[in-house]
């Protein structure tokens, strides 16, 4: 078994320094020799034969194990390595069918009529607040940041995200204004503090993110006009909306169900309505999730490409009226917040153990590893109902950012929320 393990691992990795130590005690220099030195350590021959013939799931579980070791360098430090070498991949016909199964599960499971949608939601959402702080800002906001200008904070860059989705949005006063996916209800907030008199409804199936949104809304003072409410987007009816807004949400829609979001978008969205849609995306279709984020992370969800995305909008009777890539942006996102999550580790363990600490480790270097190396963006697509909604150029984004700069400068710091 040990062979067959070694003669995988040389084949995929050319480039680097990579020493690796068998289940057997066998040490094996691999790679070129160029790059900082990644020292592994293989605990057991069972973990040799799963990685071998499962490394996109069993990899992160051995690591989560404790069975994958890395002696020297981070497991981000091996997952890049990994990624230099992606032409030297090698697939097997075990391999091939696996994922093949892989992806006609995960399309199935997509369109089913069973909702699952709270407990997909819960799975992830419902961790202790706690493990959160660990590694967000302080505003808890738990999708890309905008670092522009470059070489910003990753606070800073989340109050640039904030204020390039709100001028996008071209807020007005008195308007109502949906959230879909409200989080821990940050964006909600500052929406209600950017424009005077505006009605915010934020919507959320994470009981965990409900319940601190609602606190930290009342502790604000905004109780009366930012809401928060336990609410699937599917069943709201009768109500129409002059903005809508969705961060980091559309992911876990579902590939099956983007028509149904659209047209639900349309049902909710005013005849002069404008929505801004802010995802993780791909620049083609994959079909499946990755496996261990599938099993572990995020249940059924699902990255879309700009491709699969505009088709569910125009056939729900929406026009795009703008579309942003934002590259690296979330790379150096998830760098600030597993770098501060590795910090935290003692912090972490004590929540839960060192297993969850290394299976979340795992998952924010794996994600970072995404966004780098496998061409992974964030995408933000301005929607609306009529072509007069919004103006005929761009330069209003970079006008709305100053005016709303202006606004950053006099409102109140944010506080620790206290439940």
């Amino acid at each position: 078994m040990a062979s067959a393990f070694l003669s995988i691992v040389k084949k995929l990795i050319r480039k680097g320094n990579l020493k690796l130590t068998l289940a057997n005690g066998e040490r094996h220099m691999i790679g070129d020799g160029t790059g900082d030195l990644v020292v592994v350590r293989v605990a057991d021959e069972e973990a040799e034969k799963l990685i071998r013939r499962d490394p996109t799931l069993k990899l992160g579980e051995m690591y989560m194990e404790g069975r994958f070791i890395l002696e020297h360098g981070s497991i981000y430090d091996f997952l890049e390595m990994v990624k230099q070498n992606t032409t030297n991949e090698i697939f097997d016909i075990p391999m091939a069918a696996l994922l093949i199964s892989r992806i006609a599960l995960q399309q199935l499971k997509s369109r089913l009529p069973v909702n699952r949608n709270k407990r997909n939601v819960a799975h992830h959402y419902d961790l202790s607040e706690r493990l959160f702080e660990l590694f967000l800002d302080q505003d808890w906001q738990y999708s890309c940041a905008y670092y522009d200008p470059p070489g910003i904070s990753l606070e800073e860059a989340q109050v640039a995200k904030k204020r390039h989705i709100a001028a996008k949005l071209l807020l007005e006063p008195n308007q109502r204004v949906l959230e879909i996916g409200s989080g821990w209800g940050g964006m909600g907030m500052y929406l209600a503090e950017a424009a005077p008199g505006l009605d915010v409804t934020g919507i959320t199936l994470s009981e965990e993110q409900l319940k601190i949104s609602r606190e930290r809304s009342k502790q604000r003072g905004l109780a009366d006009r930012v809401r928060f409410e336990l609410q699937d987007y599917r069943t709201m009816t009768g109500q129409k909306f002059d903005r809508i807004v969705s961060v980091g949400m559309f992911e876990h829609v579902g590939i099956g169900n983007f028509d149904k979001y659209f047209k639900k978008v349309h049902a909710l969205l005013a005849d002069d309505g404008v929505m801004v849609l802010h995802s993780i995306a791909r620049p083609k279709p994959s079909f499946a999730t990755n496996a261990f984020i599938e099993k572990y992370i995020f249940p059924q969800g699902y990255i879309p490409s700009i491709g699969e995305t505009i088709p569910a909008i125009e056939k729900a009777g929406l026009l795009v009226r703008d579309v942003e890539v934002l590259p690296l942006h979330y790379a150096q996102t998830l760098r600030h917040w597993r770098e501060r999550f590795v910090v935290n580790k003692a912090a972490a363990v004590a929540l839960y153990d060192e297993r969850f600490f290394r299976m979340w480790e795992f998952y924010l270097a794996g994600s970072e590893i995404g966004f780098r190396w496998d061409e992974l963006f964030v995408m933000q697509i301005q929607i609306s109902k009529n072509q007069f909604s919004t103006p005929d150029n761009r330069n209003y984004i970079a006008q709305n950012e100053a005016k709303l700069k202006e606004f950053e400068a006099t409102r109140p710091p944010l506080e620790k929320v206290i439940l």
